[in-house]
């Protein structure tokens, strides 16, 4: 059974202040909130992703967490 994609929300304005923190991550290579609107859009998605996953409440959590870690990683 192929795993179904996990999908968020964004508005169009929240889409531009999430990729300018994104692009300055990548120039960087350190995360920090250089604005309030980025720290909203992080809690955001943060929300979002909280009402959509069940992963977190699995007892499991730590092994899943570590071995969707290592998938990720390994996929670049």
């Amino acid at each position: 059974m192929a795993e179904q994609p996990v999908v968020i929300q964004l508005s169009p304005d929240q889409a531009v202040v999430l990729f300018e923190l994104l692009a300055r991550f990548d120039e960087e290579a350190r995360l920090s909130v250089a604005d309030p609107a980025e720290e909203r859009v992080l809690w955001e998605v943060h929300a979002q992703l909280e009402r959509t996953l069940v992963a977190p409440l699995d007892p499991r959590y730590a092994v899943l967490l570590a071995a969707a870690r290592s998938r990720v990683a390994g996929a670049g």
